[in-house]
């Protein structure tokens, strides 16, 4: 049978003079069974696109298909960004998403636009998408690129989300998925490697290595009521910079985090917060 034409409407073939031959006027998508499938599968886009979440048929949206092997890392591209946006206090000038290891060898673009819509979810009031993350980026003139390298040597798959900021800092995330559960864990922080879930909520601090400052950052928060979930130490060498990263069961208010900097004496510290 013969449905589909290289130049439509087709009224003259000599296809159409054989008798085994069956020709229809490009109506395979008019059958019963068809109007029913692409209505279920509208339904599922709509959805999808309510939620915030990656329509792989939308024609505005950049990445096409995802393969199932890069699926799960859309929700890390996405806390990543948003961890990000955080340590940085500001819109990056420059960014690039790195995706390295095995999943590096498929179509990756969509990871890209996860970590785009996470770097603006707390940045605008407006629901931040796939579709319009990219113009976001556009109209605030960052530059964004996409790396890709099979090679990782420390991860199975690793996505690391860099960018450059207005006075010439550099800011970096990394996240990767841990084991069979696929278990979201940061695992670098401006250089530093740790591994630590992206829970609720998270707070960062550097400061210069010296006894005492786990002690005196626990007692702060304990005495304003704060439970510390998990807690990471960091550092690049003995009595050098270091970084605190730490998970804990309620947000830390801005003052609390403010009180903190000045008695460590912290060159900076940030509080991360991804409840929805």
């Amino acid at each position: 049978g013969l449905d589909v034409y290289a130049k439509e409407p087709c009224t003259d073939s000599p296809l159409f003079e054989l008798d085994q031959v069956v020709a229809t006027p490009h109506l395979g998508a008019s059958t019963h069974e068809a109007q029913e499938k692409a209505g279920t599968q509208v339904a599922r886009s709509v959805k999808l696109a309510l939620a915030g979440e990656f329509v792989p048929d939308a024609v505005n949206v950049q990445g096409g298909v995802v393969a199932e092997d890069v699926k799960p890392g859309l929700p890390l591209a996405e806390k990543l960004g948003r961890v990000f946006t955080a340590l940085a206090g500001e819109v990056a000038t420059k960014l690039d998403v790195e995706v390295r290891g095995e999943i590096a060898a498929q179509d990756v673009r969509v990871i890209e636009l996860a970590a785009l819509k996470g770097v603006f979810a707390d940045v605008i009031e407006e629901q931040v998408t796939y579709v319009n993350a990219p113009l976001l980026a556009k109209d605030r003139g960052m530059t964004v690129e996409l790396v890709t390298s099979s090679e990782s040597p420390d991860w199975r798959n690793v996505v690391t989300v860099r960018g450059v900021l207005a006075d010439g800092r550099h800011v970096s995330v990394s996240g990767t998925l841990s084991g069979p559960r696929q278990i979201t864990k940061i695992v670098e922080v401006n250089g530093y490697e740790m591994e630590i879930e992206p829970t609720a909520h998270l707070s960062f601090f550097t400061y210069t290595d010296r006894p005492g400052i786990v002690g005196v950052v626990g007692r702060l928060l304990g005495e304003h009521g704060i439970n510390i979930a998990s807690m990471q130490v960091a550092r690049s060498v003995k009595g050098g910079k270091a970084l605190i990263a730490l998970t804990v069961d309620t947000a830390i208010p801005a003052d609390v985090i403010e009180q903190i900097i000045s008695e460590i004496g912290a060159e900076s510290g940030r509080s991360v917060d991804l409840e929805d």
